[in-house]
Parts: structure tokens; C-alpha cells; sequence
């Protein structure tokens, strides 16, 4: 008997999902398949897979693997195409719905003009809780790399990230360096790499290597993590426009507990099934 599994390809700003209903058919996927799933030549070619369950404390239960099969805890443009996929499927007539996710629950809200805005909670300083190794909360710190000291932010949007200012983001080295500083002992669990360039106080560009993935078109919880650092750091104010190589974000955040909001698109790109013993 086949496996067949029904799913739908999205992406918000460039970032793509392939994304699978799993309220009302039966999923469950090894590493080694979302593997296969996310080979853009073999399989169906994704950044991140995500998979829609049912919740006991939240409308929807939001789970989110990288195309390595690593499962990660937050996914911000997912968390858009997560809302758009939920009102288009039929699973919800609402329009602002509550997320469970493994780091606490999102509110994103599908608005009239048919972009998407999430509360993505307040960013997180503390180096114990995104986790990264340091002796106190800073702005900024010197991280050690290739016999090179690099200044950096450390921030958690519900996944670690760390930000690098650079002067332009069409230059800066961010795979070697993107892959070097995802494994950088200092962030136990991995970490995301933002590389932004700063326009003006409310306008960034952006490049973001993923971990688990690599470089994405484009990042929500990175554009989020770039905007409050800049922030931080006296660099930007909000609202800021985050331009990624797939499209344009907008960030909003109010400082210190405040939520971040980011709103930006949610497209949904194709639907089929798929035979998974046939991968």
C-alpha cells in the first residue's frame, strides 16, 4: 500500500516550506526521510519543513525541521505561511489564530491586504537562555574566529542568533564565515548568522545563514534579531524595513519586554502528494 502524504509548497520573502496537515492525516517522518523530502533535485526542495498538529493549549501545535532533520524551535516567515496554510486549508475560520510552538506561543494574523503579522515575544539577552557562553548581558561581544576577533550580538527570538555589522552584505563572506560561526563552541545548541547592513535608522539589508540549512533567501526570526540588535546598539529605531534577497519584512518593537511584531508575505506556491516509499 502507498504512503501518500498530501502537502503544500510556500514561502515567505524567498524563505521556502514545504508544509503538511497533520490534524487530519497520520505523519510521521524520520531525519532521513525529511532528508530525502528536502533534496531540491530528489525530493521536494525545502529550507524548513512544517508540520501543523493539534493542541491542547493553543489552536494549532506548529513544529518546524531544517533540511538537515534537525527539529528547531521557532521559524518566523514559517510562522506566517503557518497561518496563511491553516485559513486556506479550511482547519480555522480565523484569521488571527494561537500557536503552540517548542518555545512558547505565537499570535500570527493574517491581515486584510493579505499580508501576515506575528507576535514573535520578546527578544531574549540573557547568554543563558539562547544559550551562548558569556559572563553577563551585552550589547555586543568579541567572538574569536579563524584567529580573528569579531564583534557581535547575541539574541534569542525563540531560536540563537548571532548579528555581524557589515559595510555591505553583497561582500561579506557569509558562507565560510556563516558555517565557521554556527559551530562556534560558545553557542552550544548552533546558532543562526546574521550578516546586516545598515541603510539608514529604519531601513537594513540582510543575509542569513541559517543553521541546519545554510543560507536562506531570507530569515523571519533573523530579520527580527538584526532589527532589535541594531536597536541595541543605538543604530536603528523603529520600524525597521528588513531587505532580504527574497523580499521585504517589517519589524516593530518597542524595547525592552516588549513583543517583537513582524509582518511580511505568505505565498502559497503549489499543492500535490507524494508517495514516500517512493523517495
Amino acid at each position: 500500500m502507498a504512503n501518500i502524504i498530501k502537502f503544500t509548497k510556500m514561502q515567505g520573502a524567498g524563505n521556502d516550506f514545504m508544509v503538511i496537515d497533520g490534524v487530519t492525516q497520520s505523519v510521521a517522518l524520520a531525519t532521513d526521510m525529511i532528508k530525502k523530502l528536502a533534496h531540491r533535485q530528489f525530493g521536494i526542495g525545502f529550507d524548513q519543513l512544517l508540520l501543523v498538529e493539534s493542541s491542547m493549549i493553543a489552536d494549532f501545535k506548529y513544529r518546524i525541521f531544517n533540511a538537515d532533520g534537525s527539529e528547531v524551535s521557532q521559524c518566523g516567515n514559517g510562522a506566517r505561511c503557518f497561518v496563511r496554510f491553516v485559513v486556506d486549508q479550511g482547519l480555522t475560520n480565523q484569521h488571527e489564530i494561537s500557536v503552540e510552538t517548542a518555545s512558547g506561543i505565537i499570535t500570527p494574523k493574517l491581515e486584510e491586504h493579505g499580508l501576515v503579522t506575528v507576535n514573535m515575544g520578546a527578544p531574549r539577552f540573557n547568554p543563558n537562555t539562547i544559550p551562548f557562553v558569556a559572563e553577563s548581558v551585552a550589547n555586543s561581544y568579541t567572538l574569536e574566529v579563524n584567529n580573528q576577533a569579531l564583534d557581535i550580538s547575541a539574541v534569542s527570538m525563540g531560536n540563537p542568533h548571532a548579528v555581524l555589522v557589515v559595510d555591505d552584505v553583497e561582500t561579506a563572506p557569509v558562507l565560510p564565515l556563516g558555517s565557521t560561526i554556527e559551530h562556534h563552541p560558545r553557542f552550544p545548541e548552533r546558532v543562526n548568522v546574521g550578516f546586516m547592513q545598515i541603510i539608514d535608522e529604519h531601513h537594513i539589508k540582510l543575509r542569513v545563514f541559517e543553521r541546519g540549512s545554510g543560507e536562506t533567501l531570507a530569515c523571519g526570526t533573523g530579520a527580527c534579531a538584526a532589527a532589535v540588535a541594531g536597536m541595541q546598539l543605538g543604530h536603528l529605531t523603529s520600524p525597521v524595513s528588513v531587505s532580504a534577497r527574497g523580499g521585504e519584512l517589517s519589524i516593530a518593537w518597542q524595547g525592552a519586554d516588549a513583543p517583537v511584531m513582524m509582518t511580511g508575505p505568505a505565498v502559497t506556491v503549489f499543492t500535490g502528494e507524494i508517495d514516500l516509499d517512493a523517495i
